[in-house]
C-alpha cells in the first residue's frame, strides 16, 4: 500500500520559512519524480515544484529564487524548504508521486498559513 504522508505546515508570518516534507512507503521512491502542489483558497490546484529521479528540479515562477525542493532516497522522503514566504503563500500543500503512465498518489494535504 503507498502511503505519502506530509508534515512540517503551520502558521508563520510573512518573511518566514517552513520546510515541508513528505514521507513515503510502499513505493520504489529512487525511481519516480516527485512534486509538491498547493491549493489556496478559492483558487485551483497549481504544482509548485518537481524533481526528477536524477535530481532535476522545476519550479513555478510565483516561488523560483524562495522555494527549494530536494529529496533524500535513503529516506524515501521529499522536502520543501519555503524561505520568505508571502500571504499568497498560503494553501493547503501537497505531496504528488508523479503519474508515469501507470499510477499516481496524493499525500493528505498539510495546511500553510503565512499571516501577522
Amino acid at each position: 500500500q503507498v502511503q505519502l504522508v506530509e508534515s512540517g505546515g503551520g502558521l508563520v508570518q510573512p518573511g518566514g520559512s517552513l520546510r515541508l516534507s513528505c514521507a513515503t512507503s510502499g513505493l520504489i521512491f529512487r525511481s519516480y519524480t516527485m512534486e509538491w502542489y498547493r491549493q489556496g483558497p478559492g483558487k485551483q490546484r497549481e504544482l509548485v515544484a518537481d524533481i526528477t529521479s536524477d535530481g532535476i528540479t522545476y519550479y513555478a515562477d510565483s516561488v523560483k529564487g524562495r522555494f527549494t525542493i530536494s529529496r533524500d532516497n535513503a529516506k524515501n522522503t521529499v522536502y520543501l524548504q519555503m524561505n520568505r514566504l508571502k500571504p499568497e503563500d498560503t494553501a493547503v500543500y501537497y505531496c504528488h508521486k508523479a503519474y508515469d503512465g501507470l499510477s499516481e498518489y496524493w499525500g493528505q494535504g498539510t495546511q500553510v498559513t503565512v499571516s501577522s
